[in-house]
C-alpha cells in the first residue's frame, strides 16, 4: 500500500465544503441500484443530528449510515489523485472537474489525512463535535460514481479511503470553518483498520 502523505507543520485543519445527497438509481455493470453518492455542496450552516446531516440520505443502511457511520469525511488532498486516475482511464463527460462530494463524502477536509487519524479521535468544530469511527470500504458503486472500473482497486491500493464519524455533539457545520483534532486512546489507526478491511475483502470473507 502506498505511503500516506504527511501534513505540513503549522497547517490548519479546515472544513472545505459540506455535501448532502438524495438516493437515486445508478447503473453498476448490468445492475441498477440505489446510491446517494455524488453529493452536492450545501451553503451553511447545515444542521447535524445523531443520524447525520439534515437533507442527506443513505441508500443502503447495511453499509452506510446509522449512529456509527452518520457522517463521511474525505481529505481534499486526494482529489488530484482521482482526477489523474480518471484521466489515465480515459474518463470524459462525467463532470470532468470532479467536484467535492464525488467520493460520496459529506465533509471535504483540508489538512487532515487518514494517516493522522485514529478511531476514537474527535473533530471539534465551532458548533459540533464528531468522533472518528472506521474507514470507508470501497464498493462497486465507487466505480460507477467515478466512471472507471479500476476505482475500487485504486482506493484499496492507495489507502485514500476517508473515514466515518459519529455525532458526539449535535449542532451545525459550515463550509470554511476551522476545526481541532482531539486525540482519543489511539489504539487503532484508520490506515491499519483499512488494511484489515481490504485484506478481508480480497480474501472474500
Amino acid at each position: 500500500m502506498q505511503a500516506f502523505q504527511e501534513r505540513g507543520a503549522g497547517m490548519t485543519s479546515r472544513l472545505i465544503s459540506v455535501q448532502t445527497g438524495q438516493a437515486r438509481r445508478i447503473q453498476v455493470g448490468a445492475r441498477s441500484m440505489l446510491s446517494a453518492m455524488g453529493k452536492r455542496g450545501v451553503d451553511g450552516p447545515v444542521p447535524v443530528m445523531p443520524l447525520g446531516l439534515l437533507g442527506d440520505e443513505q441508500a443502503d443502511l447495511s453499509i452506510h449510515g446509522g449512529l456509527e457511520k452518520a457522517v463521511y469525511a474525505y481529505p481534499s488532498e486526494h482529489y488530484a489523485f482521482w482526477r489523474e486516475a480518471r484521466r489515465q482511464a480515459g474518463v470524459s463527460g462525467i463532470d470532468d472537474s470532479l467536484p467535492h462530494g464525488s467520493l460520496g463524502e459529506n465533509l471535504t477536509l483540508e489538512g487532515l489525512l487518514e494517516s493522522q487519524v485514529w478511531a476514537g479521535d474527535v473533530l471539534r468544530f465551532t458548533h459540533c463535535e464528531l468522533q472518528v469511527r472506521i474507514p470507508r470500504e470501497p464498493c462497486g458503486k465507487l466505480n460507477a460514481a467515478l466512471g472507471f472500473s479500476g476505482a475500487v482497486r485504486a482506493m484499496a491500493q492507495s489507502g485514500f479511503c476517508g473515514f466515518y464519524l459519529s455525532v458526539l455533539t449535535p449542532g451545525t457545520l459550515s463550509a470554511g470553518e476551522a476545526f481541532e483534532l482531539l486525540p482519543g486512546r489511539r489504539s487503532e489507526s484508520i490506515p491499519r483498520l483499512f488494511q484489515a478491511k481490504v485484506f478481508k475483502h480480497l480474501r472474500g470473507t
